[in-house]
């Protein structure tokens, strides 16, 4: 079992959590999402997590197809932005896992980088924070894009028993 704690204050930001073998696909059915929030399933259960390989989040560099675009990130949407669609250059190994296994994580003041139709779509960088104020996490919570929670490998780190 696995506890996550915040690299600045050492703070537990997560309960005891066990590796899951693989990355969860997104599965992404409009009859699957919450009729109030409209958000998906999470993609990673309670009690679990796993390691994204795959770079999450800025900074992003504009796609060589401009034609044909793929998502931002392996796990999101498309996006545009006023250069054109971009391409994740940010942070692999972050940790995935359910928001509800970090309750004590608040919104950075102001909300920053938590745009969004519905709940924060989590392509514009860290918009999650331990007690101690630190940005260390990304959540992405929109109508369009997966359920999921995204620790930042430099900002968290792992305490193994």
């Amino acid at each position: 079992m696995t506890v996550f704690l915040c690299s600045k204050c050492g703070t537990a930001i997560t309960p005891e959590l066990a590796e899951l073998a693989a990355v969860p696909d997104v599965f992404d059915d409009e009859r699957d999402r919450d009729k109030e929030s409209r958000r998906a399933p999470s993609t990673v259960p309670r009690g679990g997590y796993v390691i994204d390989p795959e770079p999450w989040g800025p900074p992003y560099v504009v796609q060589d197809d401009q034609e044909d675009p793929k998502p931002a990130q392996s796990r999101g949407p498309v996006v545009c932005r006023e250069e054109g669609f971009v391409i994740s250059t940010g942070s692999r190994q972050t940790v995935l896992l359910h928001p509800a296994d970090a309750v004590g994580l608040q919104p950075l003041p102001n909300w920053e980088n938590s745009n969004g139709c519905c709940g924060p779509t989590g392509d514009e960088g860290l918009n999650r924070a331990c007690p101690c104020g630190a940005p260390v996490a990304t959540l992405v919570a929109d109508c369009f894009g997966p359920y999921e929670l995204h620790l930042d490998p430099v900002q968290t780190y792992a305490f193994s028993q």
